[in-house]
C-alpha cells in the first residue's frame, strides 16, 4: 500500500513521470510560415467573431418576430373570434392558422436566401483570400531562392 503512494508521487513530482512522456518533435512555424500562420488565425477569429454575432442578431430577430406573431394570433383570434379546428385528419386547418403558415414559410424561403447568399459570398471570399495567400508565399520564396 505504501509503495502505490510513494509511485503517485513520484509521478506527481514528475520524477518517474518525465522520461515515459514523448518528446515534442514538432515545431512551430517561423518566417513565412508563421506570417501566413498569424494571417490565417487571425481570418478565422474575424470569421468565427462575425458568425457568432450574425447567429445572436438571428436568434434576437427570431425570438421577436415568433413573439410578434403569436401575439398578432392571438389579439385577431379575440377581436374576431374565429378559432381553427380541422374537421379531418385530411383537411388543413384555414382562418388564422393558414394565414400563419403562408407568413411563416415566406420567411423561411426568405431567410433561406439570405443564408445562401451569405455562403456564397463567404466561400467566394475564402477562395479569393486563399488564392492570393499562396501566390504571394510562392512571390516571396521566388525572390528569396538562393541561385
Amino acid at each position: 500500500m505504501r509503495i502505490r503512494y510513494l509511485v503517485v508521487a513520484a509521478l506527481a513530482a514528475g520524477a518517474i513521470g518525465s522520461p515515459l512522456r514523448a518528446q515534442d518533435t514538432g515545431s512551430k512555424p517561423g518566417g513565412l510560415n508563421k506570417v501566413a500562420h498569424d494571417v490565417s488565425k487571425t481570418a478565422k477569429k474575424a470569421g468565427k467573431d462575425t458568425k457568432a454575432e450574425v447567429h445572436r442578431d438571428a436568434a434576437k430577430a427570431h425570438k421577436t418576430l415568433t413573439k410578434a406573431g403569436n401575439e398578432t394570433k392571438s389579439e385577431l383570434k379575440k377581436t374576431t373570434g374565429v378559432t381553427t379546428a380541422a374537421p379531418d385528419a385530411e383537411h388543413k386547418p384555414g382562418g388564422l392558422n393558414k394565414v400563419a403558415r403562408d407568413v411563416s414559410h415566406a420567411s423561411k424561403t426568405t431567410g433561406a436566401k439570405a443564408k445562401h447568399e451569405v455562403k456564397k459570398t463567404a466561400s467566394k471570399a475564402h477562395g479569393e483570400l486563399t488564392t492570393a495567400g499562396k501566390d504571394a508565399k510562392q512571390a516571396i520564396k521566388d525572390s528569396t531562392k538562393k541561385p
